[in-house]
């Protein structure tokens, strides 16, 4: 994840680059259960909506939280499918929250009616986030549900509303990029607290659905809206103390792309970035995000589900995130990491890790050949 708001804080009012901070352990993206009341185009778990066997049971779920407790992972995402679906999901909620542990909830927004309401806010998330693919009739095309966006949309309100901290994510194709400077607009009319653009990563249906990813000029145009519109929000937080966050997921080229942004805006400051995107190091895949999902089996990240390294009924999950016998895990754990193609040869290599390995495994078979989603030119990269 690349975190714009901090830089561009860093930006208006830089603090020395002191030692990297490193975190006790993975954020873990849950994916608690796998039915969804929607089929978007790009779920990474494919869900549908119906029951799927073999999934943890409460106790099972509330094992593996005492084992992510020990092992010091501060954050759980908790998702699904819909993970609003799940009978107990404020039991797990309540339990991961006493136990200290950042709890956040991922869902589509359509469920969280007046009622579901009032028992989100007892649980008291730490955030709630909710997606949306674009505005109105764009967001139900991907959703592939009529009236979704204004389901959504009323759930955004009523968490915000009761004081929950919401976000809205978003992941860009060709089919929606026209929708951003709308959903980034409806961000600020609607008091929404954060901002997650994800790039489309091939994965799931996202994966059958790559024809559709977005073209780099697109996608660098986005980022330039993004960039500015953070540093807008980053003038509105000094002068009267609004504060927005803008994040970005799935391309870490972005980082890379920021210092590109800062040579034609502040080109004083551009050498302290790159000390801090340095320190930040790009894709952690494997090393600080790991996702379980519902049948507990363990994955670098939420776009590997094609991949598993174990299952939590069968070991502890510090035994399975810490063993590097497996190739991929090895391979994502190195420092640095062993990248080919034009991502080995980067000039930027150091600052977004090889960016995100599943796109070149998807499209090549070869999870360490060149990130085909970089959309930076080889002239911005070093290699003319």
């Amino acid at each position: 994840m690349f975190r714009i708001s901090q830089f561009m804080q860093e930006i208006a009012a830089p603090t020395p680059l002191g030692p990297a901070r490193k975190p006790p352990g993975p954020v873990v993206i849950w994916n608690l259960i796998r039915r969804c009341n929607l089929t978007c185009k790009h779920c990474y778990s494919i869900s549908a909506d119906k029951d799927f066997a073999g999934e943890l049971s409460t106790a099972e779920v509330f094992g593996v939280m005492d084992q992510l407790k020990a092992f010091r992972v501060p954050a759980l995402i908790l998702s699904g499918g819909e993970p609003l679906l799940r009978p107990d999901i404020f039991e797990i909620s309540a339990r991961a929250k006493g136990m200290g542990f950042f709890t956040a909830l991922s869902s589509n927004g359509t469920l969280i009616d007046a009622a579901m309401c009032e028992k989100v806010k007892a649980i008291g998330y730490d955030y709630v986030g909710v997606s949306l693919d674009g505005l109105g009739a764009t967001h139900d095309k991907f959703r592939r549900m009529a009236g979704a966006f204004d389901k959504s949309l009323a759930g955004i309100r009523l968490c915000r509303d009761a004081g929950l901290k919401v976000g809205v994510r978003y992941t860009m194709t060709q089919d929606n990029h026209q929708d951003l400077p709308g959903l980034l607009k409806l961000v600020e009319d609607e008091g929404v607290d954060r901002f997650y653009f994800s790039h489309l990563n091939y994965a799931g249906r996202g994966n059958k659905n790559r024809k559709d990813d977005a073209l780099h000029q697109m996608t660098r145009n986005a980022m330039d809206l993004l960039f500015d519109t953070c540093w807008r929000y980053e003038e509105m937080r000094q002068q009267r103390g609004i504060v927005k966050e803008f994040t970005t997921g799935n391309n870490d080229a972005d980082g890379v792309y920021l210092l590109y942004w800062l040579q034609r805006r502040f080109p004083e400051k551009l050498e302290h970035i790159r000390q801090k995107l340095l320190q930040w190091g790009g894709n952690s895949s494997g090393v600080n995000v790991a996702n379980i999902d519902n049948l507990g089996n363990v994955h670098p990240d939420t776009m590997w589900w094609h991949y598993t390294i174990g299952n939590v009924r069968e070991r502890a999950f510090g035994e399975i995130w810490n063993d590097v016998s497996d190739p991929l895990m090895a391979g994502l754990k190195a420092q640095p990491r062993t990248v080919g193609g034009r991502c080995g040869a980067c000039a930027h290599f150091a600052i977004c890790g090889g960016n995100t390995r599943v796109r070149a495994q998807q499209l090549t078979g070869d999870a360490w050949a060149e990130d085909p989603g970089c959309y930076l030119s080889d002239e911005e990269i070093g290699l003319v």
